[in-house]
């Protein structure tokens, strides 16, 4: 089921204590993202935040799960995003220190997948003259 415009609004209002985010649509749900990095998702209305063996305590705790989808094959994955506990709704404070936990390891996770190595400027690329063409 698509998030609907109203929900993205109120997403976008609950999140401000946090900071500037931007919810962008995929796969049927939204992502939540600050600088261009993904640290929340929106699916059926409700909304996850990254987690990682630290922190799914604190959602365990809550009584929280995990986002679960089917796969092509018809098995269910759970991802690393939580649902938020319902209290966060009316506390847009302690949403915000969440927000920034799950912020902060979604970067750190960045960091760790091989292929996400800073790319390259022309400043950084070495000094090499070009090429002559071959005589014969």
């Amino acid at each position: 089921m698509p998030v609907s415009v109203a929900f993205r609004d109120h997403v976008a209002d609950l999140f401000a204590p946090f900071g500037e985010i931007k919810i962008k649509l995929m796969f049927g749900g939204a992502g939540i993202f600050h600088k261009d990095q993904m640290f929340g998702l929106i699916a059926d209305e409700r909304i996850y935040l990254k987690a990682n063996d630290e922190t799914r305590k604190a959602f365990e705790a809550e009584g929280c799960g995990p986002f679960k989808f089917e796969n092509k094959h018809g098995e269910i994955l759970a991802m690393s995003y939580w649902e938020i506990p319902p209290h966060l709704l009316d506390d847009t404070d302690e949403l915000a220190k969440w927000a920034r936990r799950a912020y902060e390891i979604a970067i750190a996770g960045r960091a760790k997948k091989p292929g996400a190595k800073r790319k390259a400027s022309p400043r950084d690329l070495p000094l090499v003259s070009p090429r002559k063409p071959k005589t014969k």
